[in-house]
């Protein structure tokens, strides 16, 4: 087991880690409409929503996508595409004393360094902080920055996904919309151990021709009581991309793993709403 130390330790080792691993490279295009068509997440940390008086373990959150939304049933971080009305507007407060990026440690930094990029990671911190209010209730004052993460290509939808990771403070309840079935706390401490990862067979029903297709992936098993949920796609390859940054942990290889089935409708790609990432 990779101990996490208290929680203001793992913090700091997160928000360095990070910041380290970003200056060597650039996170962002070039360009005024550079971003057009991007998405952001909030990849989020947490005290364990447990009962008062439980033991309180340091916990990814995760919100499951509902019925009324693209990909339902996927566990998800809260995030979406940048609101061009909004957003920008919105980030030009980020960094002001007591907003989120005001209080980062490296944000005078960027702005005197990485000026076209610090202004592109407000704008896509303001869509993820959005989001994050929309979807779950989030207080976007209570949270605090941890540092960007290099983004993810979604095939399916041709954008990049931003990370942006967070810790939330104190806020342990969360009244999520109808975009979201419920929010999930997933122990990092479970997410270090290699016995809980799985090989996810997904069945795909076909909304052309009625045919199935199936298709195998990495994937976590979370098991809590009678209930169980995996984690697997974007929203796994960017969990484990921060796990191997900030433990040099990797999961174990697919092949050999235990077999969980899961399946998806034709609706899958395609909700009443046709909200997605």
């Amino acid at each position: 087991m990779i101990p996490l130390g208290p929680k203001e330790a793992f913090l700091k080792r997160v928000t360095e880690t990070l910041e380290e691993a970003n200056g060597k490279t650039a996170l962002f295009p070039t360009g005024r409409m550079a971003l057009y068509g991007s998405s952001a997440v909030l990849c989020l940390f947490s005290l364990s929503l447990k009962d008062p008086g439980a033991k309180e373990e340091i916990c990814f959150l995760f919100n499951k996508r509902s019925r009324w939304v693209r990909q339902a049933g996927d566990l998800c971080f809260p995030g979406g595409g940048i609101a061009h009305r909004f957003d920008p507007v919105a980030a030009r407060f980020l960094g002001l004393p007591f907003f989120p990026l005001g209080r980062w440690p490296y944000w005078q930094d960027w702005k005197k360094h990485r000026p076209l990029e610090a202004r592109h990671l407000a704008l896509l911190l303001a869509t993820a902080l959005r989001e994050g209010t929309e979807e779950m209730r989030l207080n976007p004052l209570r949270i605090r920055f941890l540092g960007p993460l290099p983004p993810q290509s979604l095939l399916s939808f041709q954008r990049l996904l931003y990370p942006m990771a967070a810790w939330i403070g104190r806020q342990r309840r969360f009244f999520p919309n109808r975009e979201v079935e419920k929010v999930v706390a997933i122990p990092v401490k479970d997410l270090l151990t290699p016995e809980k990862y799985v090989r996810y067979r997904m069945r795909f029903a076909s909304y052309v021709n009625g045919e199935e297709a199936v298709q195998d992936f990495p994937g976590f098993l979370h098991e809590e009581k009678d209930d169980h949920e995996v984690l697997w796609g974007v929203t796994y390859r960017i969990v484990i991309e921060l796990l191997e940054v900030l433990f040099d942990f990797r999961p174990p290889k697919m092949e050999g793993l235990r077999l969980v089935e899961g399946s998806r409708d034709a609706n899958y790609l395609g909700s009443p709403t046709g909200k997605g990432r």
